[in-house]
C-alpha cells in the first residue's frame, strides 16, 4: 500500500498548473492526503473515479483545508478534532480565531489502522502563534493521535510546519528561534517521537539535503536549500511493516513536494 502527503498550496492552482492529475497518474497512491487545500470540494477540477474523496474546509474561504483521496474506502470519517478536544485544548488564539474551525485535521479509520493528516498552524513571523502551537495544538494533536492508537496503530502525516533537527533544514544556525525552528516547536516534534511514533523517513535516509519545502526566492529549490516540515510517523506497531519512504521533489506544482511510504500489509 502506498500512502501520500502533499501540501499542495491551493488545489485549484495545482489543478491549473496541470501538476496534480498526472502525479496521480504516475505514482498511483493507494491514499492520498492533502493540506492547504484553499478550497472546498468542487472548487477544482478534479476527476478521479478510482477514488473516494473527503474534505474539510476552513470556515475561512480559501484558507488552510484538508482532504483525503482513498482507493480503499474508509469505515470511518472525522472531520477536525473531537468536539471534547477542541473544547479542552481551547484553540481560540489571540486574533480570535478559532484553528480548531481552520479545517486542519482529517482522520479515515481502516479495517487496521488510522490515517490523520494534519496541517499545523504555522507560527507566523513574529511568532505570535507560538503558544497556540506550544501550548494548544501540539499537546492536543498528539493526545488525539494517543486515543486513536488505543483501538489500532496510527499512520499521521502531513505539514507539521517545524524543522525537528538541524539536519532538516539546510541553514540551521542562521534560521535558530525563527519560525518553524524554535525551541517549542522542536520540542512539540520531540515528544511525537518520545510517545513512541517513528520518524518514517529516518528509517532509510539520514543526515540533510532531505528537503520538502523551499522558498521561491534565490532559486532555492533548484539548489536545493529547503526544509523538511512534511513528515509521515506511524505507531511503533506499524514500523517492521514499512518497506520505503521517499521525498518527491521532482513533482512540481506547490513551494512544497509529496512524501510517501510504502508499506507491506
Amino acid at each position: 500500500m502506498k500512502l501520500y502527503s502533499w501540501n499542495v498550496n491551493g488545489i485549484r492552482a495545482v489543478t491549473r498548473k496541470n501538476n496534480f492529475v498526472p502525479f496521480i497518474n504516475e505514482h498511483q497512491p493507494d491514499i492520498l492526503c492533502l493540506q492547504e487545500t484553499k478550497a472546498e470540494r468542487g472548487q477544482a477540477e478534479i476527476d478521479l473515479p478510482d477514488y473516494e474523496e473527503y474534505w474539510n474546509s476552513a470556515s475561512k474561504k480559501g484558507y488552510s483545508g484538508t482532504a483525503i483521496f482513498s482507493k480503499i474506502k474508509p469505515l470511518s470519517i472525522i472531520n477536525g478534532f473531537p468536539e471534547d478536544f477542541a473544547k479542552k485544548y481551547n484553540f481560540i488564539d489571540h486574533a480570535t480565531r478559532d484553528a480548531a474551525q481552520e479545517g486542519r485535521v482529517i482522520t479515515a479509520e481502516y479495517e487496521t489502522f488510522y490515517v490523520v493528516t494534519v496541517y499545523t498552524p504555522n507560527a507566523k513571523d513574529d511568532l505570535s502563534r507560538i503558544p497556540l502551537r506550544h501550548k494548544h495544538w501540539d499537546p492536543a494533536f498528539l493526545a488525539y493521535c494517543k486515543q486513536l492508537e488505543k483501538k489500532k496503530p496510527v499512520i499521521f502525516c502531513g505539514d507539521l510546519n517545524v524543522a525537528h533537527t538541524e539536519l532538516d533544514l539546510a541553514n540551521p544556525k542562521p534560521n535558530m528561534g525563527k519560525k518553524g525552528f524554535t525551541p517549542e516547536e522542536r520540542e512539540g516534534f520531540g515528544h511525537f517521537i518520545d510517545a513512541g511514533f517513528v520518524d518514517t523517513l529516518r528509517l532509510f535516509k539520514q543526515g540533510n539535503g532531505h528537503y520538502t519545502w523551499w522558498s521561491h526566492f534565490a532559486n532555492s529549490r533548484a539548489r536545493n536549500v529547503g526544509w523538511r516540515i512534511d513528515y509521515i510517523l506511524v505507531s511503533e506497531s506499524l514500523k517492521p511493516k514499512v518497506k520505503a519512504a521517499e521525498i518527491h521533489a521532482d513533482v512540481m506544482g506547490s513551494d512544497h513536494c509529496p512524501i510517501s511510504i510504502t508499506l507491506a500489509l
